[in-house]
C-alpha cells in the first residue's frame, strides 16, 4: 500500500514549544506496522476518526492498535462516522477507554501547552455545538480533530479555533487534474478532499487506507499520513 508523508508547519505565538504531531485518519482497521517508527518518532499521534471499519467482520487491527501504539507514544482519538455507526460501537469505545488512548468524545485536553479537542461525528443533526462553544473560549493554541470536512465548513469555520485536522474524504478516491471524483458527505466532484483550506485553518488528510467497502477505488490518489510541525513564534502568526 503506497502512503505519502505530508509535512505541514504551523507557527504561532500561542505555541509554547516545538512539537511534531502525526495525524493518522481513516485507518479503517488496516495495517499500520510500516509506520510505527514514524509514529514513535513524534511527540503525539492524532486519530481524527475511523480507526474502525463498520463493514468489516471484525476490527482486530484497530483493537491491536489500541493495545500497542499508546504504550509508546501519546495517542488522542476522536470519533468518525464509522465509530458512530459500527454495530459494536459501545464495546469498542469501552476498550478504547480501558486503553492508554485519550478518547476525546466532544471534549478536550491539555498536552504540553496546547489544547487538543475532538468533535465527534453524529448520525444526524448537528454535532455538539456546546462543546465547540466551550472549546473556542479555552486559553492557548486550540487544535481540533473533526472527522468530516463538510461538518467543519458548516459548524467550525469562522470560530476562534486555531487549526483543525479532518479526514473522511479519502482524497476524493480518484483524482484528475488535482480534483477528486467522489467524497462521502460531499458527493461527486467534491471541493474539499485533501490539503490546507479555509485560509490555513483546516487540513484534510487523504486517509491511511481505502476502507473495506469503497464506493470507488483509488486512482492517482495515494494514502497519506500528515506530520504537523508546531513551532512557537513571537509574531503570533500561523502559517
Amino acid at each position: 500500500m503506497k502512503r505519502i508523508i505530508t509535512e505541514h508547519t504551523i507557527r504561532s505565538g500561542k505555541i509554547p514549544e516545538k512539537l511534531r504531531l502525526a495525524v493518522a485518519s481513516d485507518l479503517h482497521s488496516g495495517p499500520y506496522e510500516d509506520l510505527l517508527d514514524l509514529f514513535y518518532g513524534c511527540d503525539a499521534l492524532l486519530l481524527p476518526g475511523d480507526l474502525v471499519d463498520r463493514h468489516r467482520r471484525d476490527n482486530r487491527l484497530a483493537e491491536q492498535f489500541l493495545r500497542e501504539v499508546p504504550e509508546k507514544v501519546p495517542v488522542f482519538f476522536s470519533l468518525g462516522n464509522h465509530e458512530i455507526k459500527y454495530r459494536h460501537s459501545e464495546d469498542f469505545l469501552k476498550k478504547a477507554m480501558q486503553s492508554k488512548v485519550t478518547l476525546l468524545r466532544d471534549r478536550d485536553t491539555l498536552f504540553r501547552g496546547i489544547r487538543i479537542g475532538g468533535l465527534s461525528s453524529c448520525r444526524k443533526g448537528s454535532p455538539d455545538l456546546d462543546f465547540l462553544d466551550r472549546f473556542e473560549k479555552k486559553n492557548g493554541f486550540r487544535l481540533l480533530m473533526c472527522h468530516q470536512p463538510e461538518v467543519y465548513l458548516k459548524y467550525v469555520s469562522g470560530r476562534d479555533i486555531d487549526f483543525t485536522v479532518c479526514g473522511h474524504a479519502h482524497g476524493g478516491q480518484m483524482e484528475f487534474f488535482g480534483r477528486g471524483l467522489y467524497a462521502p458527505g460531499q458527493g461527486l466532484f467534491p471541493k474539499v478532499t485533501h490539503g490546507v483550506h479555509d485560509h490555513g485553518k483546516m487540513m484534510v488528510s487523504r486517509g491511511m487506507t481505502n476502507g473495506a467497502k469503497p464506493r470507488f477505488p483509488r486512482f492517482n490518489n495515494p494514502c497519506e499520513v500528515i506530520v504537523l510541525k508546531l513551532e512557537p513564534t513571537k509574531e503570533g502568526t500561523t502559517g
